[in-house]
């Protein structure tokens, strides 16, 4: 694969002192434009907290030129969106639309970066909402966790404080303030523009020449972090609250992103948790220690962190300390095999091509490179990790890793598990790693001869029918990368007291199959560029997974050996149960999936969509192997399957290739239109509501709606478009005049049997009746009269446009091929997404809102919380 990722881009600072980047991708017709600003959290005095992150809500608040809301609108007309993000060393703004609409965008975003009013009253309005992310972020446990770790490992640099501001800190901040913060940050010579998309460069260097030249120049100020001085010393902390499950994170001082040491940490990180086949998912996620493990090593601008957050059942955190403790340890004495290194880089190539095959990742990448001091910087990351060697990573464990300088801190539920204390930190850290491990033997299967297999060319899809299987197969150009995946339909829902069956099912299957067990499951895909996986969805389930484009037929050869051949043993089976338990468990701690989650079971009762997907705590208690084989021999053998592959290929070549591995299936018909599912309610309210100790109440409403291959489908797709995202009714109205919430949102939900219309509100607890009485004021709205034409023609762009943006990568491209052919109407969908939007009229609209945005039948979820975080 070609690391030479800055190729092409052309360069040009301006005599003020911006700089420009430009490079020509034609893989979608579409164009990011990133902003990125060198001023974060680390910019900021103690005065100032959290005002980076304030400035980046007020750079959408208007311009003597543009009103508020206008810049979100206009960008949503072109048919793209917008957003922002703030870290600890930048501040970045992104769009992302049709490259046609490149000058508008420009010109949209230079008038933000350059002209921000930052009116008192938007601010003091503003503020409420940011407060809002901020209460919601506390409800947020890995959130509070890993940023306490960086409070517990720095006692003077800024990354140790809560970055987006406590309340408090807020409140204070002053459009004085933010005056003196933004005329002194945002300068040219701190500003980098990214632009990466389908047009021409020297037009779009001559067209960002006439919209920045004529900025000023000015000295941007710096207000460096205090330094932090050495130490190394054990550290540790408990944080308790309302939670079903325990968050660890462990940490260790590293180095700056450019230091020669920050590829090998990369790969070590890599080699402890990422993919199937690395150490710490194999000790502690595949034997049922930990439901989730990560590491990274985080390095923005002038530190690094190394870390290390699991999550699982408080009991099991000495098990899950021990097991951390022996790896790590293990990695600094001994570092990776030869299959182990190999297997990490591979993925992380891999990985690293998927990040930048997006225009918005790619423009964002290259602009934070520059930022660091050349483009050419994401080459020599990228050829760092390709050239790092086992004795490099071993010695930067050594170095860094140490036994004597972890930092932990664990959040408990308030009634389970025992503190995490240095005492029994260092204690567990200080035992000797055991000694070398052999990686497990790679044995993948052997792809079968290449077929001539003849099919037909729909919307750019080759369709090959063998008798047991079609082949659905797509040229997509970017990165040298296929999306490959086996999926069926989902004939029948699973009885509710075994709802999450066919999930334990699909995952088991990955712990075994063709006579491999997990591990060596794990890397023979691993060792291709991907992670084999599970596919779970209400209409379908299946397995997929992404590789280099010269090992798709190694690919499909393993994605046919786990369809095929799952061991689905006993000790396996309930294994992986009990990690779905404890999953499941866990969603009553997400603020967002658990309100839908009772919402849904409301509005659809205790069966088929009613239920999740990975089914519920008692549903999955019983489950057997037994049931797992049967569900497999049933609802997945039986099943006339859907392969699909999506990348740099040529299509006919691909289609052999696949043809000689699948055309042996035995001859099935196609599963045919399912039943539709009915909404539960005929008319009233039901509300499932819970009470807990979070900072929010967050509420969802589920209406009835449109299903997948339903008349009313595109109309409501304009309806969500209309009231939802930046721009939208609900936006302006529940967030920008009443400042609410910080997240307020409305959706067209569509499958094959069903459909519903639903919309979500995160708030203060005082403010829920408001909250909710505000979001069904506005709903009504769309049922008493058409929305105007100008929201009609904004909506309908941005659909229109939104479909090109989505086909930016392999993966969703096949995504969209899978639910045509599942659920939707066929191939011939695909040829012109937009048209169907471009026939809605605003009559249309209401009259879809007037027949299913009913007041009086609706379901509710509500997660209610006292005002008060952990």
């Amino acid at each position: 694969m070609s690391g030479r990722w800055s190729t092409g881009v052309r360069r040009e600072m301006l005599p003020n002192g911006l700089t420009i980047l430009i490079q020509r991708n034609d893989s979608a017709p579409v164009v990011a434009v990133v902003t990125h600003v060198k001023a974060g959290f680390f910019d900021e005095p103690d005065r100032w907290t959290g005002i980076s992150h304030v400035l980046e809500h007020m750079f959408f608040k208007g311009t003597p030129r543009r009103g508020v809301g206008a810049i979100a609108r206009e960008t949503k007309a072109l048919g793209g969106y917008l957003n922002a993000s703030t870290s600890y060393d930048h501040t970045s703004y992104f769009a992302v639309l049709p490259a046609g609409g490149l000058g508008t965008a420009l010109d949209i975003q230079a008038d933000a970066l350059r002209h921000s009013l930052i009116d008192a009253d938007e601010l003091a309005r503003e503020l409420q909402v940011i407060i809002q992310e901020a209460k919601r972020k506390l409800d947020s446990a890995a959130a509070v966790a890993y940023e306490t770790l960086h409070e517990v490992m720095f006692d003077r640099h800024r990354i140790r404080r809560w970055r987006i501001g406590y309340d408090a800190d807020l409140a204070r901040l002053t459009r004085d303030d933010l005056w003196a913060y933004y005329r002194s940050r945002y300068v040219p010579e701190r500003a980098i523009v990214s632009i990466v998309g389908d047009v021409d460069v020297d037009q779009t260097l001559a067209l960002a020449r006439g919209i920045y030249a004529d900025w000023p120049p000015a000295p941007g100020a710096h207000d460096p972090s205090p330094e932090e001085p050495p130490r190394r010393d054990v550290r540790a902390r408990t944080l308790r609250g309302d939670v079903t499950q325990a968050e660890l994170v462990l940490g260790w001082r590293t180095v700056p992103p450019l230091h020669p040491d920050s590829a090998a940490l990369d790969l070590g990180a890599a080699v402890l948790t990422s993919g199937r086949g690395s150490w710490l998912y194999r000790t502690l996620r595949e034997t049922g220690v930990v439901t989730g493990i990560a590491a990274h090593n985080y390095a923005p601008t002038e530190l690094g962190v190394f870390s290390i957050g699991a999550d699982l059942e408080p009991e099991r955190l000495p098990a899950a300390l021990e097991g951390i403790a022996e790896a790590t340890s293990r990695l600094a004495a001994f570092g990776p095999g030869e299959d182990d290194l190999e297997r990490a880089r591979t993925l992380m190539l891999a990985r690293w091509a998927r990040r930048l095959e997006s225009m918005e990742g790619r423009a964002a990448s290259l602009a934070a490179a520059e930022a660091l001091g050349g483009v050419e910087i994401l080459d020599r990351e990228y050829d760092a990790i390709a050239s790092a060697t086992g004795a490099e990573v071993r010695e930067a464990a050594a170095r860094y890793l140490s036994t004597d300088g972890v930092a932990g801190v664990v959040y408990l539920p308030r009634e389970r598990g025992a503190d995490l204390t240095v005492e029994a930190l260092a204690r567990t850290f200080a035992t000797p790693a055991t000694g070398y491990r052999p990686a497990p033997r790679v044995a993948a299967p052997v792809p079968g001869a290449p077929r001539s297999a003849s099919g037909r060319v729909t919307s750019q899809v080759l369709h090959v029918p063998l008798p047991g299987v079609d082949l659905l197969v797509r040229r997509k150009s970017g990165v040298p990368m296929v999306t490959l995946g086996i999926y069926v339909p989902r004939v029948d829902f699973e009885p509710a007291a075994q709802a999450g069956l066919g999930a334990l099912a699909l995952r088991s299957s990955l712990r075994g199959a063709g006579g491999l067990d997990a591990a060596e499951l794990a890397f023979s895909a691993e060792r291709l560029g991907g992670s084999l996986g599970a596919a779970l969805a209400s209409d379908w389930l299946g397995f997929g997974m992404t590789v280099l484009v010269e090992h798709l037929s190694a690919g499909a050869a393993l994605l046919d050996l786990v369809y095929r051949e799952p061991t689905l043993d006993d000790a396996d089976v309930l294994t992986e149960r009990d990690l779905m338990v404890t999953e499941a468990q866990q969603v009553a701690d997400d603020m967002f999936r658990y309100p839908f989650q009772l919402a849904f079971g409301a509005a659809f009762g205790d069966t088929g969509y009613g239920l999740p997907v990975s089914g519920l705590p008692e549903s999955l208690a019983g489950l057997t192997g037994a049931d797992a084989r049967s569900w497999q021999s049933h609802a997945m053998a039986r099943v006339r399957p859907v392969v699909v592959a999506v990348g740099e290929i040529e299509s006919e070549q691909a289609a052999a290739e696949l043809a000689g591995i699948f055309a042996a299936y035995p001859a099935r018909a196609a599963a045919g239109v399912v039943a539709a599912q009915r909404f539960a309610l005929e008319s009233g309210l039901v509300t499932r509501a819970v009470a807990r100790q979070k900072a929010q109440t967050a509420l969802a409403m589920v209406f009835p709606g449109p299903a997948r291959r339903s008349d009313d489908r595109f109309a409501a797709d304009v309806w969500a478009a209309v009231a939802s995202g930046l721009g939208g009714r609900l936006f302006e109205a529940l967030r920008d005049r009443r400042s609410l919430a910080y997240t307020v949102l409305a959706s067209a939900w569509q499958k094959g049997r069903a459909g519903a219309l639903v919309s979500y509100i995160a708030t203060s607890p005082e403010r829920e009746a408001e909250a909710r009485d505000a979001m069904l004021a506005e709903l009504r709205k769309f049922a008493r009269e058409p929305v105007a034409a100008s929201e009609l023609e904004q909506a309908v762009n941005y659909l229109s446009g939104q479909a090109e943006v989505r086909r930016q990568s392999g993966s969703a491209v096949a995504a969209e091929i899978l639910e045509a052919w599942l659920t939707g109407d066929g191939l011939d969908e695909l040829a012109d997404p937009s048209a169907p939007f471009r026939r809605v009229t605003a009559e249309a609209v209401q009259q879809m809102a007037s027949r299913y945005l009913d007041d009086g039948r609706r379901a509710e979820g509500v997660v209610r919380g006292t005002g008060e975080g952990r």
